[in-house]
């Protein structure tokens, strides 16, 4: 039996790792599930597509792609400056929308904004942009053995490569930083962590910034890999919230890892039993591992 389906759930699952990660980094922090973060990874992709573009057609020669890679050096410089923008309309989203209610302490109302937020942004995007799909590079990727029966392409390899660089970034920084430890402290007691001087205001800042540049990393990896739609995000948001429970809420590497199980999870079920059985399993896994363990891989029981 071929082995491919764990090189393509490995692909899928980097993707929702990049997701995930956001998603519980939010939760922890913010203490509520933000429902707009797909359309961050939607608004990231589209953002990389014109900033290319703008790249690729202002320096000659850019548009050469590098070899192995489908994609020329414009895509990987557009979708580094995307982060960081998509980073800023995260905050802008926060300052204009969720700080005002989180204030005011009604959680639901926070959730339910979020909600409004997602199809507020979904709209734009469709209206901007068309619901057409759009595509990071017209050149056709080639996969190659990689062992055991399993092939990838150049751009594949780079997706997981990316991930796993981002995570492992993230997890130094939350563990060996000031802002790290400032972060794990609200995570524990927001209230406490202000009394003891932590700037709570710039701790959420950088939440909001993180999660919505590692949602934009996301948005062009699937991009490069497949394509860039306006609906890319909204379909990838219930695996995102399943690998963040999976992995333990506030975990970075619990994140990592549940996005590699459901990817893994939802690539066997197309295998096996067809298309259309891809959520039931994933959530399937989620179920059957939350009953033994209710914290997630990586979370504390309370």
């Amino acid at each position: 039996m071929t082995l491919q389906f764990i090189a393509d759930g490995v692909v899928a699952g980097s993707v929702i790792a990049l997701g995930a990660i956001g998603v519980t980094l939010t939760y922890s922090i913010l203490r509520f599930a933000n429902f707009a973060h797909g359309e961050l990874v939607s608004a990231g992709g589209y953002l990389t597509l014109l900033l290319a573009a703008a790249i690729g057609s202002g320096v000659a020669g850019s548009m050469v792609t590098l070899e192995p890679l489908s994609v020329g050096w414009n895509v990987l410089a557009a979708g580094a400056i995307a982060m960081v923008l998509t980073g800023a309309l995260a905050l802008l989203l926060d300052a204009l929308l969720f700080r005002r209610l989180r204030e005011q302490g009604a959680a639901i109302t926070v959730v339910m904004a979020s909600f409004g937020a997602s199809m507020g942004l979904r709209a734009l995007l469709e209206v901007l942009f068309t619901s057409k799909p759009a595509y990071l590079s017209r050149d056709l990727a080639i996969a190659e053995p990689i062992g055991f029966g399993m092939r990838a392409t150049a751009d594949q390899l780079l997706l997981v490569a990316v991930t796993a660089a981002l995570a492992v970034t993230l997890h130094v920084v939350l563990n060996r930083t000031m802002l790290g430890r400032a972060m794990r402290a609200v995570s524990e007691n927001p209230a406490l962590a202000r009394v003891i001087g932590i700037d709570v205001t710039a701790v959420v800042r950088a939440t909001w910034f993180i999660g919505g540049a590692l949602a934009c990393a996301a948005g062009v990896m699937l991009g490069i890999v497949v394509q860039v739609r306006p609906h890319m995000g909204f379909e990838l948001l219930l695996p995102l919230f399943c690998a963040a429970i999976l992995g333990g809420i506030g975990s970075v590497p619990g994140a990592l890892l549940g996005g590699l199980i459901v990817g893994i999870a939802e690539s066997a079920a197309v295998v096996w039993l067809g298309a259309e059985w891809r959520a039931a399993v994933s959530f399937a896994v989620l179920i059957s591992l939350l009953l033994i363990r209710p914290q997630g891989l990586f979370g504390r029981a309370p």
